[in-house]
């Protein structure tokens, strides 16, 4: 008898048959004043706290699940604002990229105009700045009427000369490659010598004679006189002027006017000028 189902599952099977029990009373009601009306109001005492953890387990079981739902909502609307957010930023940026473009472009055209003579703008889209060769590849070419030895410049001063030329680009050396050379002169003192660039990119006004008077802080343009600048482009600043040995040159050394490793556009000169302005736009 002890080893039966029942036996074992006693306590169980009377606690569920009392729950029922109890339960069936609370459904079916009582008529008011009968027998079963206080032994159903003692069950309905008794289970109060089991209906209401009951109750209260169904409320935060309902409210977690609102939660949950409300939370997965809300993150992906974030991620659809992070996204609305990223575009945003992407126009802004390329709006203010733009700006900037034409900023340059209307800078060039401003120069060209100054200058009185015909020229082409062109991007910078390559460039070569090892020590053997310190080139710029430039976006238009021969279909835009460009050819080999044209004058290069920006808006700060001279920046190079045209070496190759191809239909839809070109190249320019620039005036700090150690192949490069252009005849110019001191504004201040009119001393006369050659720029050149030096195998570590420095640049140097070679050939001025120690008996003229060049200072640091002077400005020094093209003279015109090499068949390819026009006179009067602004080429740098004079940083060091010195006297080393016995030779017959003093040695200067330069800063160019333009800052080739932050071109973005330049203008190349596809005729001679009618009239130099004595210093181009920075």
């Amino acid at each position: 008898m002890r080893g039966t189902f029942l036996w074992r599952h006693r306590v169980v099977l009377t606690s569920g048959f009392l729950l029922l029990l109890a339960l069936h009373l609370l459904s079916a009601g009582v008529t008011p004043g009968a027998r079963a009306e206080k032994p159903s109001l003692a069950l309905m005492w008794m289970l109060k706290p089991v209906q209401t953890v009951e109750a209260n387990i169904a409320d935060d079981t309902t409210g977690f699940l609102h939660d949950y739902f409300d939370l997965v909502n809300v993150r992906q609307e974030n991620v659809e604002l992070r996204e609305q957010v990223a575009t945003l930023e992407g126009q802004r940026t390329r709006l203010a990229e733009l700006e900037v473009e034409n900023r340059h472009l209307s800078d060039l055209l401003e120069l060209r105009d100054a200058l009185a003579t015909r020229a082409v703008a062109a991007r910078v889209i390559g460039a070569d700045t090892t020590e053997l060769s310190r080139t710029l590849i430039l976006s238009e070419g021969s279909r835009g009427g460009l050819r080999r030895d044209l004058p290069v410049i920006s808006t700060a001063g001279v920046v190079g000369k045209l070496i190759a030329v191809a239909p839809n680009a070109s190249r320019v050396l620039l005036i700090n490659d150690h192949n490069s050379g252009l005849d110019a002169f001191d504004q201040r003192s009119r001393a006369r010598g050659i720029v050149a660039g030096l195998f570590n990119g420095a640049l140097t006004m070679k050939y001025v004679d120690r008996t003229e008077d060049v200072k640091p802080g002077d400005a020094v343009v093209t003279s015109g006189m090499d068949g390819i600048f026009p006179r009067g482009l602004l080429v740098g600043q004079v940083t060091r002027v010195s006297q080393e040995g016995p030779g017959l040159f003093l040695n200067v050394d330069i800063q160019p006017a333009a800052n080739f490793q932050k071109l973005e556009q330049v203008l190349i000169l596809t005729q001679q000028p009618t009239e130099i302005a004595p210093n181009p736009k920075g």
